[in-house]
C-alpha cells in the first residue's frame, strides 16, 4: 500500500456548535502519543459504542494502525483544541460485500468516530462528518456505510441528520447505515444551517460578555488601554471588568476596578473572562494570548497595530496571531481594531475608542475602518439614532462582515444592518448570506476600495476582476441597498430604524414652500420615484396646518409615501404662536427656485435671517407632525431649511409621537424613499426567489466525459485551452445549445460547395480573432441568395480585409431574423461564476450595457436578467416591431447557467452572436474555454477562512 504525501489542504479550523473552534486535520504517525492521551480520556461507555466490546486500551498494534494511513484506501482525521485530540474518525475504503479494498476497486468505505465525552454536544462528530466525506469524495469514495448500537443515539443522530441519501437497517442487534456521499439540497442545507448557528454563536460570545479584561492598562492616567477600560466602566458595563499589566501587584486597582498582573490571575481571583481587550505592542501580543488561552478565555479585542498594514513582517505577525488564538478556540476581532459596541440594557458594552456609548438602537453596524466607524457613530449620534451592535474589525483577520451576517440576521435587537466594507474575503459566501440576510431585515451596504489597486494595505484578499458594474448588479441580485458614500449610509440607516417600507413609488408632497416643493418633486422623478403635485400650504401655515395635511396625505389611498417640506413660517414668532393658529399669508422667499436655480442649504434666506436668532425653530411643528404620523402604515420624510434643531426633535427617543427622519435636501430624502421602495419590490419577489429548473436534453455525464477528454486531468490548476468549434458545439450540445453549423471556406470553390450542402440563402463571415463579429467592418455578409452573390461577395471580402488565409472565411447557413443579442459566462477566481447579458455590437459595449447575475441562476434571475438591460424595450415590440422570443432567451441563459455549474472547468462561455427571432433563437457563434480551476472553498465543507 503507498502511501500519499501529508495532503495539508484537508486540515481546517471551524466553528463548533457553541461558538468554539477547533482545528480538524489528518493523523500521522507523529500522533500516538496524542491518541494515547485522548483514549486515555474517553469513558468507558463511549469505547464501547466505538468497539462493541470492553475495550479499555489501545495495543501497541491498534496505536499503529490508528496512527499510519496512506490517505487513500485509509484515512484519520482529527480534531484537536491546542496540542490535545477532542475527537477522531478513520474510514477504510471496502468493495460492494464490504471486504477490504483499494483505488478503483472500492467506491465504499466503513466509517466509525470517536468523541472524547467532554466534547458530547458541541457538534465536533457532524464537523468532522462533513470532512471525512470531502476527503472520500476526492479519493473516488462514493458511499459511507456504518454500523451502530441502537443505544449510541446521539451517532445515529449525527448520520442521520447529515441531510444525505441513506438507507438504514436493523440486523443483529445493530443499526446499519449506508450514506451516499453525492451532495444533496438536504444535505448542503444542512451544512450552511449548522454553519448558522456556530457562526452567530461565536459572534454572540464576543459581543455579550458575562465578564471583560482589558489586557494592557497601564499605570498611569494615559494610553490606549486606560481608554478602554474607561469607557467600558463609564459605558455601565454589567458583566466583571478587571485590568491587566504585569506590572500590577496583588489587589491593586485601576479607576476603582481590580487589577492583575495576567489573565491567569483575574481568573483565578474571580471567575473565568469571556472577552479580553488587547492593547499591547504587537511584540507583546503573543504573550498576551498565551495567557488568554491557557486561562480559557473565549475570544479577543485587538486593538494593536503593527500587523498586515505595515507589510510583510506584520503579514506574517497576523497569521500568526490568528493561528495562535484559534489553537486556543479563540476567535480575533482586529488586529488595529476600533473595537465593539453592544447597547442593550443586559450588556452596555463600550470595548472601543469611542469615548461615550453610543443612544441605544436598532441598527447593526459593522465597518473595517475605525475612522470611518468614528464617523458613523459620530453621524447616527447627531441623528439621535443608536446602534444595537457596532463592531470595528480592523484587518479582519478573523472575524469578518459574512460573521456578522449570520449573528445579525437572527438578532431579535437588530432592525437594519449597515456595513462599510472595503474587501471581499469570500465573496461568493458573503452574497449567499447577504440575500439570506436582506430576506428579514435591510442590508444597506457602502463599497470603498472600487479600484484593484486601492484594496487597503491590511487586508491581504484576493482581487476581484469583476467590474464595479458587475458588483452593484450582483447587491441587487441579493437584495442588498448599496449606497456610494457614508453620508448616504446614515441618511438610508435612520430611514429605515425609524420608518415602515414603502409599498410603491408613489409620493405625496406638501408643505409651506412652493419652491422647496418644486425641487422635491424634481429630486423624486430623478431617483426613479411617481411624485405627485405638490401640494403648497404657503409660508404662512400653522404647525397644525401642516399636520392636517399629512394626516390627509396618510389616508389618501392614491400615495404609498409622504415627503414634508418645510422652511421657518414668515414674520411670525413661534414662541408666541400657540398650535392651531391660522394662517397668515407671505410671499414665498424661494419662489420662482426651481430645477438648477436651488439654493444651498446654507442659502440665506431674507426672511429667515431678519428674524430674532430666538426664533430659528419651531417646536410646535416637530411635535405637530409627530403626532400626526403616529401608527401610519405609509413612510413618512421631512426636508427641511433654517430649522436647525427640527432634525433632533424629530427623530427624539423620548417624545410622543412617530419619529420621522428629516434631511437638509430633497435629494436626500427622496433617495432615501427610492432605495426603500426599491427594496421592498426585492422582498415582496423574494418571497419566490425562483428555482434552478430540471431542463431537457442535458446529460451532463457525456459532457464531463468530454471535459476529461479535452482537459486532461493532469493539467495544472489554472492552465487550460479554448476549444475548436467543433470542441465547443459538441459540449454546447450536451446542454441543449445547438450551434448553427458553418463550414470552411479557404476558397471560392470550397465557399460554393459549402452553400449547396448548407443550402441558400448563406452568410459568409470572417473568423480571425480581431474581425470577429465586426460587421461594421465588413466581415460578415448576409442573405447570399445564390452562387454569383457567393462569388461576388467573397472576392469584395477578400479584396477589402485581406487573403483567406488570414481571415478564415465560413459559411454558414442563415437564421431568421431578430435581435442580435450575447451570452456570456465567466469565472472570477473571487467572486464565481457570473452569467451575462446585452444585445450584440460595439453600442452595448461602448455603453456598458450588460446585466450580470451569479450563477447558478433561477428562472426569475433569468427572467430579470433579460429585462434589466437599458436596451430590454428592442425585445418586446418597441416601436411597433415584433416581439421576440424571451421565453426561449430565458430557457438559454439558464442552460449557460447549468453549464458553468455543473462543469468548473468550463471558465468562459462566450455566445456571440444569439438572433432571437419572433418564435425561436439561432447561436450563430460559439467561444468556450476550458481551464483547470483552484479549489473551490464555498463548496466543501464549512471552515473558517484560511490566513
Amino acid at each position: 500500500m503507498s502511501e500519499r504525501p501529508y495532503p495539508v489542504h484537508w486540515e481546517a479550523d471551524v466553528v463548533l456548535r457553541d461558538g468554539g473552534t477547533a482545528h480538524i486535520r489528518p493523523i500521522g504517525p507523529d500522533d500516538a502519543g496524542r491518541l494515547v492521551d485522548f483514549y486515555g480520556l474517553v469513558s468507558d461507555e463511549s469505547k464501547y459504542f466505538r468497539f462493541f466490546a470492553p475495550y479499555p486500551r489501545l495495543s501497541d498494534r491498534d496505536v499503529h494502525r490508528f496512527t499510519h494511513h496512506d490517505y487513500d484506501d485509509r484515512v484519520g482525521l482529527a480534531a484537536t483544541v491546542g496540542d490535545d485530540f477532542i475527537a477522531t474518525v478513520r474510514y477504510d475504503r471496502t468493495d460492494e460485500q464490504g471486504r477490504p479494498a483499494t483505488g478503483p476497486a472500492g467506491t465504499r468505505a466503513e466509517v466509525a468516530f470517536l468523541v472524547q465525552d467532554a466534547h458530547q454536544g458541541r457538534g465536533v462528530a457532524s464537523a468532522l462528518l462533513e470532512h471525512i466525506a470531502a476527503v472520500a469524495r476526492e479519493r473516488g469514495i462514493l458511499h459511507f456505510t456504518a454500523e451502530v448500537l441502537p443505544e449510541n443515539r446521539r451517532m445515529v443522530k449525527v448520520f442521520t441528520d447529515a441531510g444525505y441519501t441513506q438507507q438504514r437497517s436493523f440486523a443483529d442487534g445493530v443499526v446499519h447505515l449506508d450514506l451516499d456521499l453525492e451532495p444533496t439540497d438536504a444535505s448542503v442545507a444542512v451544512m450552511r444551517a449548522r454553519e448558522h448557528r456556530a457562526e452567530a454563536r461565536s459572534v454572540q460570545r464576543l459581543l455579550r460578555p458575562a465578564s471583560v479584561a482589558v489586557v494592557g492598562v497601564g499605570r498611569g492616567p494615559g494610553g490606549v488601554g486606560r481608554a478602554l477600560l474607561r469607557n467600558i466602566a463609564a459605558g455601565g458595563f454589567t458583566g466583571r471588568l478587571v485590568a491587566v499589566n504585569p506590572a500590577f501587584a496583588e489587589g491593586a486597582e485601576v479607576d476603582g476596578v481590580p487589577a492583575h498582573a495576567s489573565v491567569r490571575e483575574a481568573v483565578a481571583a474571580g471567575g473565568g473572562v469571556d472577552l479580553a481587550v488587547v492593547a499591547v505592542r504587537a511584540e507583546q501580543v503573543p504573550a498576551a494570548v498565551a495567557d488568554c488561552g491557557a486561562a480559557g478565555v473565549r475570544g479577543l479585542v485587538v486593538v494593536s497595530a503593527g500587523y498586515s498594514e505595515s507589510g510583510p513582517e506584520g503579514r506574517a505577525r497576523q497569521r500568526d496571531l490568528v493561528r495562535q488564538a484559534r489553537v486556543h478556540g479563540m476567535r480575533v476581532i482586529g488586529p488595529n481594531a476600533f473595537g465593539v459596541v453592544n447597547t442593550a440594557a443586559d450588556t452596555s458594552l463600550n470595548a472601543s475608542l469611542s469615548p461615550e456609548l453610543p443612544r441605544r438602537g436598532r441598527l447593526g453596524l459593522f465597518t473595517q475602518s475605525g475612522s470611518i466607524g468614528i464617523a458613523l457613530l459620530s453621524g447616527l449620534h447627531r441623528r439621535g439614532v443608536g446602534p444595537s451592535t457596532f463592531v470595528s474589525a480592523g484587518n479582519r483577520a478573523d472575524v469578518s462582515g459574512n460573521d456578522l451576517l449570520q449573528f445579525w440576521q437572527d438578532d431579535p435587537e437588530t432592525d437594519v444592518v449597515l456595513m462599510y466594507l472595503e474587501s471581499f474575503g469570500n465573496p461568493r459566501k458573503f452574497t449567499r448570506l447577504a440575500r439570506r440576510t436582506a430576506a428579514a431585515k435591510p442590508l444597506v451596504v457602502v463599497k470603498g476600495a472600487l479600484h484593484s489597486g486601492a484594496v487597503p494595505p491590511g487586508h491581504a484578499v484576493p482581487v476581484t476582476r469583476v467590474p464595479d458594474s458587475t458588483v452593484s448588479a450582483l447587491f441587487r441580485q441579493a437584495g442588498v441597498i448599496r449606497v456610494g458614500t457614508v453620508t448616504e449610509l446614515l441618511d438610508t440607516g435612520v430611514y429605515l430604524a425609524l420608518q415602515p417600507l414603502p409599498a410603491g413609488r408613489r409620493v405625496a408632497v406638501l408643505g409651506n414652500c412652493e419652491s422647496l416643493g418644486l425641487l422635491t418633486y424634481d429630486a423624486a422623478l430623478t431617483a426613479g420615484l411617481r411624485p405627485l403635485a405638490p401640494v403648497d400650504l404657503t409660508t404662512g401655515a400653522t404647525p397644525e396646518d401642516i399636520a392636517a395635511a399629512l394626516r390627509a396625505a396618510l389616508a389618501d389611498p392614491g400615495n404609498d409615501a409622504v415627503v414634508v417640506t418645510v422652511i421657518p413660517r414668515v414674520g411670525t414668532d413661534p414662541a408666541a404662536a400657540p398650535p392651531g393658529s391660522g394662517p397668515a399669508a407671505r410671499p414665498d422667499p424661494l419662489a420662482g427656485l426651481t430645477g438648477d436655480q436651488s439654493p444651498p442649504v446654507t442659502a440665506d434666506l431674507s426672511a429667515a435671517a431678519a428674524r430674532p436668532p430666538a426664533e430659528e425653530d419651531d417646536p410646535y411643528l416637530a411635535d405637530a407632525l409627530r403626532r400626526a404620523a403616529e401608527g401610519a402604515a405609509k413612510p413618512v420624510v421631512v426636508v427641511y431649511l433654517a430649522l436647525e434643531a427640527m432634525a433632533g426633535r424629530l427623530h427624539a427617543e423620548d417624545a410622543p409621537g412617530a419619529r420621522i427622519p428629516a434631511y437638509r435636501a430633497p435629494d436626500r430624502a427622496v433617495r432615501c424613499l427610492a432605495v426603500a421602495a426599491a427594496y421592498a419590490a426585492w422582498r415582496e419577489s423574494a418571497a419566490g426567489p425562483g428555482v434552478v429548473p430540471e431542463l431537457d436534453g442535458v446529460d451532463e455525464a457525456a459532457a464531463a466525459e468530454d471535459v476529461r477528454r479535452m482537459l486532461p486531468p493532469g493539467t495544472p490548476a489554472g492552465e487550460g485551452r479554448t476549444l475548436t468549434e467543433d470542441e465547443a458545439a459538441t459540449l454546447l450540445g450536451r446542454y441543449g445549445i445547438r450551434v448553427v453549423g458553418s463550414l470552411p471556406a479557404p476558397d471560392p470553390e470550397a465557399a460554393v460547395a459549402a452553400a449547396e450542402r448548407l443550402g441558400y440563402p448563406v452568410a459568409l463571415k470572417t473568423t480571425a480573432p480581431h474581425l470577429r463579429h465586426r460587421a461594421d467592418l465588413g466581415g460578415v455578409r448576409l442573405d447570399l441568395a445564390d452562387e454569383e452573390d457567393l462569388r461576388r461577395a467573397y472576392a469584395e471580402l477578400t479584396a477589402r480585409l485581406g487573403a483567406p488565409g488570414e481571415l478564415r472565411p465560413v459559411v454558414q447557413a442563415m437564421a431568421p431574423r431578430g435581435v442580435d443579442t450575447v451570452v456570456r459566462a465567466g469565472v472570477d477566481p473571487a467572486a464565481g461564476a457570473v452569467l451575462s447579458f446585452g444585445l450584440a455590437g460595439p453600442p452595448s459595449e461602448l455603453l456598458g450595457d450588460l446585466a450580470h447575475r451569479l450563477v447558478p441562476a433561477t428562472d426569475r434571475d433569468a427572467a430579470e436578467l433579460v429585462r434589466s438591460i437599458r436596451a430590454a424595450p428592442l425585445l418586446f415590440g418597441w416601436r411597433g416591431a415584433e416581439p421576440v422570443d424571451t421565453a426561449a432567451l430565458e430557457e438559454l441563459l439558464l442552460r449557460v447557467s447549468m453549464l458553468t455549474d455543473d462543469l468548473p472547468e468550463v471558465v468562459a462561455v462566450d455566445l456571440d452572436p444569439v438572433v432571437v427571432a419572433p418564435r425561436g433563437l439561432s447561436v450563430l457563434g460559439a467561444r468556450v474555454r476550458l481551464s483547470r480551476p483552484p479549489a473551490r472553498t464555498d463548496l466543501g465543507p464549512r471552515a473558517l477562512s484560511s490566513f
